[in-house]
């Protein structure tokens, strides 16, 4: 019978021990930049370009608006650990994990993971956009090769 490991909580930690030793690097395989709050039809179609250049995605945190590039470090081992961690970039250096999302179960107050979710969310909050975005009543999207 398959037994499934319970996750080592914060104040269980034996001597020496430290959260990296259980995570996955969360921290390591995405980076998040604040972006300004869209208002305009043009504002959402540009965070809708973002997200169609790769593993992007968009939440909203506290009122502010962020943009995540989905990338693993190129210097995270197999092991999850830092390749360089003595010559880290100074940013890896102040991230702590007294804070870091080693417990968090990424809830957002809002997320777009997909450029049509974040769409469908402008046409809802948005006026009607201009003429030509839409055809046959159909919302009218890029089509992305290679992207299911």
């Amino acid at each position: 019978m398959l037994q499934l490991q319970q996750k080592v909580s914060r104040e269980n930690l034996k001597d020496g021990e430290v959260l990296c030793d259980h995570c996955p690097a969360k921290c390591c395989r995405y980076f998040a930049l604040p972006i300004d709050t869209p208002d305009t039809w043009e504002e959402y179609d540009f965070i809708r370009w973002y997200m169609i250049h790769g593993r992007v995605s968009v939440f909203v945190e506290d009122g502010t608006w962020y943009m995540v590039v989905h990338a693993d470090c190129k210097h995270l081992g197999e092991d999850n650990r830092c390749g360089i961690y003595e010559t880290r970039p100074q940013i890896c250096r102040d991230y702590s994990t007294k804070d870091c999302e080693y417990d968090d179960d990424e809830c957002y107050e809002k997320l777009f993971e997909t450029p049509e979710q974040l769409w469908e969310y402008a046409e809802a909050v948005m006026p009607p956009k201009p003429r030509g975005l839409r055809k046959n009543g159909q919302l009218q999207l890029p089509v992305l090769a290679g992207v299911e």
